[in-house]
């Protein structure tokens, strides 16, 4: 097996599509079809199940492409190091709830490359989504918060995936609305004025959505709710609907413009209402380049030190 093969099978796992890996390759399907039938059997192992709607990786291929994933990223790093004029080719992915600050670390991080061969992907998801992208190596980095509600559950996840959390910023709980919304004029807000509006939350692929909600008290017993799955229609919510949602006090008019407001939460003094906003990452794992680039970028977005 050929660091290129490898390049092919990890293409093929991003793209989920033969005829979408060539393209990005730039070489003909039947040669990357070839290239893969030949690591299949030389392994011995199905990598990819094949449909006429696209390829899949088999529960085997899944382990297989978590561990190359680890040789070709060092691979990255001794050819950053050492490689005439930097020639290969970057790979970075990040799975995140929907911050618009990672969002902007990203677009940052992306200019830092700009002159240089990449795939990058970006991934706003539901929390239990971002856990699994980090346990198979799919994504590098993942960011998401923990909460005195969701501590319990999601440390017990992120051991059981042997994934590390690292701590970014704890932040206050703070109320998202819009600027036409009747309470905007307020200094800060409680349950019993928001109570009569409604609450706007994230949309979870998991029963225990309690757990793995991206906004904070998600516990109380709202009046109203509606979910969303994701930020543009959250915007829209908000302004159509008198909408709220509560979540960190961080807020970027770069993404998600002028027009909407962050109101301080006012709680009974309890540490519920505090997020502990943070990465997680695989156990023992080095931080490529690009995924320290992220970090630092996320830093500065946040105006804390890396």
């Amino acid at each position: 097996m050929t660091l290129q093969q490898i390049n092919y099978i990890l293409t093929i796992s991003d793209s989920r599509s033969m005829n979408k890996a060539a393209e990005k390759l730039f070489i003909a399907q039947p040669t990357l079809t070839g290239a893969v039938r030949d690591v299949e059997s030389e392994l011995g192992i199905q990598i990819f199940h094949r449909t006429h709607k696209g390829v899949t990786p088999t529960v085997e291929g899944e382990l297989f492409i978590s561990k190359i994933k680890h040789v070709y990223q060092q691979y990255e790093e001794i050819m950053e190091e050492y490689g005439e004029e930097m020639k290969f080719r970057r790979r970075f992915a990040v799975s995140m709830q929907h911050y618009s600050f990672a969002v902007n670390a990203f677009i940052e991080m992306a200019k830092h490359y700009d002159s240089n061969h990449f795939d990058l992907a970006i991934r706003e998801t539901a929390t239990a989504n971002v856990i699994k992208d980090v346990s198979l190596l799919k994504s590098e980095i993942g960011i998401i918060y923990i909460c005195e509600a969701n501590q319990r559950v999601i440390n017990r996840l992120l051991r059981e995936n042997e994934l590390d959390f690292t701590t970014l910023i704890e932040c206050p709980a703070s109320v998202y609305l819009s600027r036409s919304h009747p309470l905007a004029g307020e200094k800060e807000l409680t349950f019993e004025q928001l109570d009569p509006y409604p609450c706007l939350s994230f949309e979870q692929e998991n029963e225990s959505e309690i757990y793995f909600a991206e906004e904070i008290l998600i516990e109380h017993a709202y009046q109203k709710t509606v979910k969303a799955t994701d930020r543009a229609t959250m915007m829209n919510l908000m302004e159509g609907l008198n909408g709220y949602t509560l979540c960190s006090s961080i807020y970027s008019e770069k993404l998600s413009g002028d027009q909407f407001l962050v109101i301080p939460f006012k709680d009974n003094g309890t540490e519920q209402s505090k997020m502990n906003i943070g990465y997680i990452t695989k156990k023992n794992s080095v931080l490529s380049s690009m995924g320290k680039q992220f970090i630092d970028e996320v830093c500065r977005e946040l105006k804390i030190k890396s």
